[in-house]
C-alpha cells in the first residue's frame, strides 16, 4: 500500500473551463433559440396495456426484460395476423451482449482504453434514471428496474424504461390515384408506432436505446449517442501548431478530442413463425442482355443462397448489395413464397485494428457485421461470458469454427452496427445526439398489406388547421 514509483511524462497547460457549463441552472444569457410546447394528448389514454412486463399494444404483444449486464431484453414478440386470426412469433429475444469503444490513442495513458461496456461495465447496472418531459414524452409510463449490488442489497434504477406512443406527423402509407378521367382519389393513414426507451450512461457517454414497434410489422431499433466526448489535454490551441498525430481533433483550446469507434453488437433470435428458421443472402446481380430484339444492355435480379453452415453466413456488408432475410423454409404463402423477415442495416462501419491488435483479438466479433449461430444457450454473450482481461478465446470467433448446420434450424443472428467517431468542434462540451439504427421488416410473412384496413385516428382541430372530407 506504498507508491513505489511515480512518471510523469509530460507537463500540458490545463484546459480552460470557458463556455463548457451546460447545467440549465448555471446558464447565462443570451440563450440559444427556444421552442414552443408542444402538446400530447390521448383523450381516451394509452393505446397499451402493461401487465407486469408483459405488454400489449395494437397488434403487438411482447416482454420488457432487464438484466444487468445487457440492459432491456424484449422477448417473445409475436404480431396479430388479421387474415390468420391469430397471433404469429417474430421475435424470441432481443438484447445488445456487448457494446465495443476501442480509442484510438496508442500512447502510454491511453492505449489500454478500448471498453467493453456491457462485459467490463455493466449496460443495465449503468442504466440512468429518465427524466418525464425530457428524456420521455408526457404520455409516457415507466417501469423500474432491480439489480443486486455487491453486498446482495437491491440497488433500485428508478424509471429505468418508459413506453409511450409515437405520433410525429408520419405517413403509414398513402396513394393520390390521377389516371381515372375525371376522377382524384386520395388515401392516406397516419403512422403511430411504440416506442421502449431506455438511457444507459458507462461513463462519460449516454446510449439512447429505442425498441419501437410499428403496426405494419417492422420493428426498429434506435441508437442515440450524445453525452461527454473522450477528452485529452494537450499544448495546443490552433491546428498550425500541429506537426504529429495528436490521435484526435483540436476541438477547443488545449483540448483534444479522440478518434474513436462504437460498434454496436445485438443478439436476434428470430422464431419467423416457428424455432426452425434459415438464413438466405439474396445477391443483387447485373445481368446483360443478350437478346438483340430490346435496347436495354442491362439489368439486375436476384440470386438467392441459403447459408447451409455458419461459414456460409459470415458477411461485411457493403461489399455488394444483397438483401438479408431469416425465413421459415416450412412455411410458404399462398404465392409460394418462403415466409421471413429481414435485416435492414444502419451504418456500416468495419473495424479498423489489425487482427494481431489485442484489443481486435478480444473483440473479433467485430470482424464480420453478420454472423449466424445454431441456438445454444451457453453462447449469449458474444464477447465472452467474462470478458474484463479476456484474451478473446471465449468469442463468437472461436465458437463458429465449428462450422455447425445453420439450415432449418433455431438460429440466433447477430447483428453489428458501429460508428467510426471523427469528433467536431461542435461535439463539445455535450455532444448533440448523434442517431442511427437498422430495421426488422417482414417479408412475404403476411399474404398481403397488414395495415391496409388501418384506421386514421380522429382528426383533431387546431386553430391554424383545416381539413376537407
Amino acid at each position: 500500500m506504498k507508491i513505489v514509483g511515480y512518471n510523469d511524462r509530460y507537463v500540458v497547460p490545463v484546459p480552460k473551463a470557458e463556455g463548457t457549463e451546460y447545467r440549465a441552472s448555471k446558464l447565462k444569457p443570451p440563450f440559444g433559440p427556444k421552442h414552443k410546447g408542444i402538446a400530447v394528448t390521448q383523450d381516451g389514454g394509452p393505446g397499451f396495456t402493461k401487465d407486469g412486463h408483459s405488454v400489449s399494444w395494437a397488434n403487438w404483444n411482447f416482454h420488457v426484460g432487464f438484466d444487468i449486464r445487457a440492459g432491456p431484453i424484449i422477448s417473445l414478440a409475436s404480431i396479430y395476423d388479421l387474415q390468420k386470426q391469430r397471433h404469429r412469433r417474430v421475435l424470441y429475444k432481443g438484447f445488445i451482449p456487448e457494446l465495443f469503444v476501442p480509442y484510438q490513442d496508442p500512447t502510454e495513458e491511453w492505449y489500454y482504453t478500448t471498453y467493453f461496456d456491457s462485459g467490463e461495465y455493466g449496460f443495465g447496472q449503468s442504466m440512468s434514471s429518465l427524466q418525464p418531459l425530457n428524456d420521455c414524452p408526457p404520455n409516457a409510463a415507466f417501469i423500474d428496474a432491480y439489480y443486486a449490488g455487491s453486498d446482495g442489497t437491491p440497488v433500485k434504477i428508478a424509471n429505468a424504461f418508459c413506453i409511450f406512443e409515437k405520433y410525429a406527423g408520419d405517413i403509414m402509407w398513402r396513394h393520390t390515384e390521377i389516371s381515372i378521367p375525371n376522377e382524384v382519389i386520395t388515401e392516406a393513414r397516419s403512422d403511430v408506432s411504440l416506442v421502449v426507451r431506455i438511457v444507459s450512461t458507462v461513463g462519460n457517454y449516454d446510449y439512447v436505446i429505442d425498441w419501437e414497434f410499428k403496426p405494419n410489422g417492422c420493428i426498429k431499433i434506435g441508437v442515440g449517442l450524445t453525452g461527454i466526448l473522450g477528452l485529452k489535454a494537450g499544448t495546443y490551441t490552433n491546428t498550425d501548431q500541429i506537426k504529429e498525430d495528436i490521435y484526435g481533433t483540436l476541438i477547443a483550446d488545449n483540448t483534444i478530442g479522440i478518434y474513436h469507434d462504437h460498434f454496436f453488437t445485438y443478439y436476434l433470435d428470430l422464431d419467423i413463425d416457428g424455432e426452425a428458421n434459415s438464413f438466405v443472402k439474396s445477391n443483387l446481380e447485373t445481368v446483360r442482355v443478350k437478346d438483340d430484339t430490346t435496347p436495354r444492355k442491362s439489368y439486375w435480379t436476384v440470386v438467392s443462397e441459403t447459408a447451409k453452415t455458419e461459414a456460409d453466413a459470415k458477411i461485411n456488408l457493403g461489399s455488394k448489395p444483397s438483401e438479408l432475410l431469416v425465413v421459415n423454409p416450412n412455411k410458404k404463402t399462398k404465392q409460394g413464397n418462403k415466409i421471413g423477415y429481414r435485416l435492414l442495416p444502419g451504418p456500416v462501419a468495419h473495424p479498423l485494428l489489425l487482427n494481431d491488435d489485442y484489443p481486435q483479438i478480444r473483440a473479433a466479433f467485430t470482424n464480420y457485421n453478420v454472423w449466424v449461430t445454431p441456438y445454444n444457450k451457453s453462447e449469449k454473450w458474444v464477447g465472452g461470458s467474462y470478458v474484463d482481461r479476456s484474451r478473446g478465446d471465449d468469442t463468437i470467433a472461436i465458437w463458429s469454427l465449428r462450422d455447425r448446420e445453420i439450415e432449418n434450424k433455431d438460429i440466433v443472428l447477430w447483428y453489428t452496427m458501429g460508428f467510426h467517431h471523427v469528433p467536431s468542434q461542435e461535439d463539445y462540451p455535450i455532444m448533440p445526439t448523434l442517431s442511427g439504427g437498422f430495421e426488422l421488416r417482414p417479408t412475404n410473412f403476411f399474404e398481403r398489406n397488414p395495415v391496409l384496413k388501418t384506421k386514421s385516428p380522429k382528426p383533431v382541430h387546431f386553430p391554424n388547421c383545416t381539413s376537407q372530407h
